[in-house]
C-alpha cells in the first residue's frame, strides 16, 4: 500500500510556517486596504498578490480587520498569511463572480492554477459569504431534488505542488468551501470549516484527482460532506486519478461524513482515515457512486473511530442516491463502480437510523472487505451486506431496533 507521510512534503510545509531571512511582506494595508468590512479590498489585496509573485515569493500580510473583495488570484510560492482577528470576507454582490458572456458560470473567490510552494495559514478567518446564495440554492433543490443551483466554491487550487492550508478558519462557502484540483502534495492541519448544518452543498474539504493528501487536527462542521475524495475522469500517467490521502484526529460534527465519491471515474486508492471522531453527522465513512460515474476503489483503511447520533456509520453502496430493494444485473462498462480491499477496525457508533449498508452491484460485488472491532447501536435497522465477495466480521456487535442485526443477500460473511 502507498503510505502518504512522506518526508519531503512535511520538511517543505515547515519551511513554509516562518518568513526565510530576507522573504519580501506585502502588507495590504500598506497597498491602500482599509479593512473595515465595507470598502472593497480587492485591488489593493490582488497588487500584492501580484506582487509577492513577481517578486519570486514572498508573504501577503492580512492583519486584524475585515477585508471586502471581490475575487482574487493567489500567485506562485506566495503565503497568504492572515493575522487574528482578520477576515478575508467574499462580496455578497452576485454580478461580482458572473462571467461575461456565460449564464450560469461563476468565478471562484480564491484560486490559483499552475503553481507551487502556495500556503494559507494563520489566526484569522475566510468567509465565502454564503448568507447572500443559500436561500435561493435550497429552494431550487426543494422544487427539483438533487438540483444544484450553480454557484462559486470558496477557495479553487488547480495543479499546486506544495500546497498547505494552516490554523485559518474558512466559513460561509457559497458552495464547497476548499477545493484542490489536480495537486501534488497537500497539507491541512489545525484548521476550522463551519457552515450551517442546513447550508446547501457546503462541502468542507473536496480533494479532486490529488495525489498524497494530508488533513490532521482539523475541526469540520458544515452542510454537505465533511471530506469528499472526488476523482471524475481519468489522469495521465498514472492508473488513479485520487491516490493517497490520510485524513487523522479530525473531529467531524454536521455534515455528511467522511466520503469517497461520486465521482470515482478516475479510481481511487490508498485511503486512510484514523482516529477520528464523528457526531451528528449525516454518515460516517462513506464510498458513494453509481453505474454512471463509477471506478475503482481500492485500499480503505479506516480505524480508531468514535462516532456518536450518526444518521448510518457505514455507507459503502454502489448506488447512489438511492439503493433499490433490488435489481438486475447490467453489462459492465467503464463507468461501473469497482470496491475492494476495505478495512475498518476499532469502530464504534451510535445511529439514529440505520447501522449502514455494504452494498454492491450484482455485475461487479465490493471485494475484500474485512470488519474488526466495529460496534453499531442502531435505532433503525441492522447493518445490510448486499453483493459482497470475501466479506469477514471479526468481533462485529450490531443492535437493531427493528429487524435482524445483519440483512444478508448474495454474500457468504465468514463470521469470527
Amino acid at each position: 500500500m502507498h503510505f502518504l507521510i512522506l518526508p519531503a512534503l512535511f520538511l517543505g510545509s515547515l519551511a513554509l510556517t516562518t518568513p526565510a531571512v530576507g522573504q519580501q511582506v506585502f502588507n495590504v494595508r500598506d497597498a491602500g486596504a482599509t479593512g473595515d468590512g465595507e470598502t472593497l479590498d480587492t485591488t489593493a489585496i490582488q497588487k500584492c498578490l501580484n506582487d509577492c509573485g513577481q517578486a519570486g515569493g514572498g508573504v501577503v500580510l492580512l492583519p486584524a480587520g475585515t477585508y471586502l473583495s471581490e475575487p482574487i488570484k493567489i500567485r506562485t510560492k506566495t503565503t497568504l498569511r492572515l493575522e487574528r482577528g482578520a477576515t478575508l470576507l467574499a462580496t455578497g454582490d452576485r454580478s461580482a463572480f458572473e462571467r461575461d458572456n456565460e449564464p450560469g458560470k461563476f468565478d471562484h473567490f480564491l484560486t490559483g492554477k499552475d503553481l507551487e510552494d502556495v500556503t494559507i495559514e494563520g489566526e484569522g478567518t475566510i468567509d465565502g459569504g454564503g448568507q447572500a446564495w443559500w436561500e435561493a440554492a435550497e429552494a431550487a433543490r426543494q422544487a427539483k431534488s438533487g438540483y444544484t443551483l450553480p454557484r462559486p466554491n470558496l477557495i479553487v487550487l488547480t495543479r499546486v505542488k506544495n500546497l498547505t492550508v494552516r490554523g485559518v478558519t474558512i466559513q460561509n462557502a457559497p458552495k464547497f468551501h476548499f477545493v484542490p484540483t489536480e495537486c501534488d502534495g497537500v497539507l491541512v492541519e489545525d484548521a476550522t470549516f463551519l457552515a450551517p448544518e442546513r447550508a446547501p452543498n457546503t462541502d468542507a474539504i473536496d480533494p479532486s484527482m490529488c495525489v498524497d493528501v494530508v488533513v490532521r487536527r482539523c475541526v469540520i462542521d458544515v452542510g454537505d460532506d465533511n471530506i469528499a475524495v472526488k476523482s471524475g475522469k481519468r489522469a495521465d500517467g498514472r492508473e488513479f486519478a485520487a491516490h493517497g490521502l490520510t485524513v487523522t484526529d479530525c473531529t467531524f460534527k454536521h455534515g455528511h461524513g467522511m466520503s469517497i465519491g461520486s465521482e470515482t471515474v478516475g479510481g481511487v486508492k490508498d485511503v486512510v482515515v484514523r482516529d477520528c471522531t464523528f457526531e451528528n453527522t449525516v454518515n460516517g465513512i462513506r464510498i458513494k457512486s453509481d453505474r454512471k460515474r463509477g471506478g475503482t476503489v481500492e485500499n480503505l483503511t479506516c480505524e480508531n473511530i468514535t462516532m456518536k447520533n450518526v444518521a448510518g456509520a457505514i455507507t459503502i453502496t454502489s448506488y447512489y442516491p438511492k439503493i433499490p430493494a433490488t435489481d438486475e444485473p447490467q453489462p459492465v462498462t467503464k463507468t461501473t463502480p469497482k470496491y475492494r480491499n476495505i478495512t475498518i477496525r476499532n469502530l464504534t457508533a451510535t445511529s439514529t437510523k440505520d447501522a449502514g449498508f455494504l452494498v454492491g452491484l450484482p455485475e461487479s460485488p465490493i471485494e475484500n472487505v474485512l470488519l474488526e472491532n466495529v460496534t453499531i447501536d442502531s435505532q433503525r435497522a441492522g447493518l445490510e451486506i448486499r453483493h459482497v465477495r470475501g466479506v469477514v466480521l471479526r468481533n462485529v456487535n450490531v443492535t437493531a431496533a427493528k429487524g435482524e442485526p445483519l440483512v444478508v443477500g448474495d454474500a457468504e460473511p465468514v463470521i469470527d
